[in-house]
């Protein structure tokens, strides 16, 4: 055996080397000096001696030999959080809806239930029935109590703990959203189990909303992610976030629908319980921490609000911080009008002329769902011809006819995908209708230094939070304020809102005649 391989000095005849001798050398880390070696082997060697020692990961974050240590690559990763916390959300809230309908029905003595072909829902005077619009009534306005217990106390505990999660690591922020959806679901189970009155539903909604809620763990996924990533495969990585919303939302409501129609309202919360408490386990059992630089950090403190507030108003970068102010409108107006919809699809649904059961309403929800990954198909396929902007105003003029389309649906073909007559299809108008939405994340996330990305998904949550505040007071009294003239009124509503995010967005565009990270010229 020769030296090379270690076993020991010999002799090697290598032209002008031959008769050289390869000195022992211990087979530690030590390199050779490469006497004796031929130029092809001794330049590697040479060259091996200057390189930097290559990074752990592609996609990790910070340089090589400072910033935050990198994670192993085979380490589990945070999609299974937010693919869980998805489904637990994607069951509970459409039952939830249609849990206060029936409850709320047999109360008031409305026979008139949620499946299709049931008395009084279906026939020519279903849509005048006094009693089915006093329970559409009553529905939508404790739909409106609950939301908004929950969402006042969210939108101030997720910009609490957001900012929070940067310094105590993100593991914490994913567990206590996580254990607040399972508190929540065993309060409704209780309420179900001891036919307890509807009211109680509030303090499991606060509760939720103390811990974080779902907008939490959304915020802390994204924030994960940005962590674990650099610039080049962030957008992937979000792009699969994204991905994890539609799947885990369409198995959701066709598991729902199927189940409750099945064997009631009960089970399927008990699944919405375990998966919660499956969530949180993961979260702290499986998942490592991303943010290796930990320090301690109060959490009741002003500073963690003052850091998502200074991203918008401290001094520096007029234009950088212009431009994240509109597209933080957009995203806005983009998001409430997506969950204002959302709340008042199931009423509109289960009502006449639709008339849904819980599997119809299980399969539009999948429907619904099902926008996420199409549009981001759509989004991939259209940025080989175009740039985002313009995907986004595509992804925007798909929304506003789904929308408008929906409004004016009287049969269950022309919700999906159109009547032999008119050939309008609804929901399958919106198959493009949520490639806006991850356009716009990546520009905020370009407007802003890498250091500030934590407190950027914090402001992001804050924007969310309000978004669904907002959604759910004006959508959810919209509705019964419409019922006498024109039931699908807050659809066709929301499509001229978005006419305003559509011209926002292609303003900055023309406007902005400068190259896109033309800002960090400003700090030179």
């Amino acid at each position: 055996m020769d030296a090379a391989s270690g076993g020991g000095p010999g002799r090697r005849a290598w032209g002008p080397w031959r008769g050289g001798v390869w000195p022992p050398w211990p087979r530690s880390s030590a390199v050779p000096s490469g006497r004796g070696l031929p130029l092809l082997r001794l330049l590697p060697l040479r060259a091996a001696r200057r390189a930097p020692p290559a990074p752990a990961m592609a996609d990790s974050p910070g340089p090589a030999g400072g910033g935050r240590p990198r994670c192993p690559r085979a380490a589990p990763t945070v999609e299974p959080v937010l693919f869980l916390g998805t489904v637990a959300l994607g069951l509970q809230a459409p039952l939830c809806t249609q849990y206060l309908w029936e409850r709320l029905g047999a109360e008031l003595g409305y026979n008139g239930s949620a499946a299709s072909g049931s008395p009084g829902c279906g026939n020519a005077s279903g849509a005048g029935d006094p009693r089915q619009q006093e329970v559409e009534t009553l529905a939508s306005h404790w739909n409106l109590y609950i939301n908004l217990a929950g969402f006042f106390v969210g939108l101030f505990s997720v910009t609490l703990f957001g900012p929070w999660s940067d310094s105590v690591g993100r593991r914490p922020a994913l567990i206590l959203p996580a254990v607040g959806m399972a508190l929540q679901a065993a309060i409704y189970l209780l309420v179900m189990y001891l036919r307890l009155h509807v009211g109680y539903f509030l303090l499991g909604r606060i509760l939720c909303g103390l811990m974080g809620d779902y907008n939490l763990i959304l915020a802390s996924c994204f924030a994960y992610v940005a962590d674990i990533s650099d610039q080049r495969s962030r957008t992937f990585r979000v792009a699969i976030l994204e991905a994890c919303l539609g799947v885990a939302g369409m198995l959701a409501s066709i598991i729902g629908g199927q189940w409750r129609k099945a064997q009631g309202y009960i089970n399927p919360f008990w699944l919405v319980f375990a998966v919660s408490l499956a969530t949180a386990l993961y979260a702290a059992l499986c998942l490592q921490e991303s943010v290796k630089e930990r320090k301690p950090a109060k959490l009741f403190t002003l500073s963690h609000y003052m850091s998502v507030y200074k991203l918008y108003a401290a001094p520096g970068y007029q234009r950088s911080r212009q431009k994240l102010a509109l597209y933080s409108l957009t995203f806005f107006l983009i998001v409430t009008i997506h969950f204002g919809a959302r709340d008042v699809f199931v009423l509109y649904e289960l009502s006449s002329p639709l008339c849904w059961g819980s599997d119809m309403i299980g399969y539009g929800s999948a429907a619904s769902y099902l926008t996420y990954l199409s549009s981001l198909a759509g989004l991939r396929a259209l940025q080989l011809c175009l740039e985002d902007t313009w995907v986004a105003e595509l992804g925007l003029l798909s929304n506003i006819s789904g929308l408008v389309v929906i409004s004016l649906a009287s049969t269950t073909p022309l919700m999906f995908t159109g009547d032999a007559e008119s050939q309008n299809p609804g929901y399958g108008i919106l198959f493009l209708s949520m490639a806006a939405t991850p356009v716009i994340r990546a520009k905020l996330s370009k407007l802003v230094d890498e250091k500030d990305q934590g407190a950027l998904f914090a402001s992001v949550a804050c924007v969310e939070g309000l978004c669904s505040l907002v959604a759910t007071g004006v959508f959810n009294s919209l509705y019964p304020a419409s019922l006498h003239f024109m039931k699908g009124f807050p659809f066709l509503f929301g499509a001229i809102i978005l006419l305003v995010p559509a011209a926002l967005i292609g303003w900055i565009e023309i406007s902005d005649t400068t190259p896109e990270y033309g800002h960090f010229t400003d700090a030179s």
